[in-house]
């Protein structure tokens, strides 16, 4: 069982762990791993953070570990995200979204 792509820190040194998915529909591809590292990790500083191009339209969302079991099983429809934003992304917000 791994952990999530990214490891994220800010500037105080807290630190924020960060899945990376992408998707052109309703679908979230975690899998039974991820999920169940997400779900064990929910009380600690850790996303989900999906990329969806649609259309030509990308749109950034970020999501709560927590949610995790909720976006595999009924996919970005099923949850509302902390964060979103369509393209051109607002990193700074995203970043401070999750640290």
């Amino acid at each position: 069982m791994g952990v999530p792509d990214l490891l994220v820190a800010d500037e105080f040194g807290k630190f924020g762990m960060v899945e990376l998915k992408y998707t052109t529909g309703n679908t979230v591809g975690l899998r039974p791993h991820q999920v169940a590292w997400l779900t064990k990790h929910s009380n600690t500083s850790s996303w989900i953070l999906v990329k969806q191009s649609k259309k030509s339209v990308d749109t950034l969302f970020v999501f709560k570990a927590c949610d995790a079991l909720a976006l595999k099983t009924g996919g970005l429809k099923s949850v509302n995200p902390v964060y979103f934003c369509k393209s051109p992304f607002d990193w700074e917000k995203v970043f401070s979204t999750i640290c």
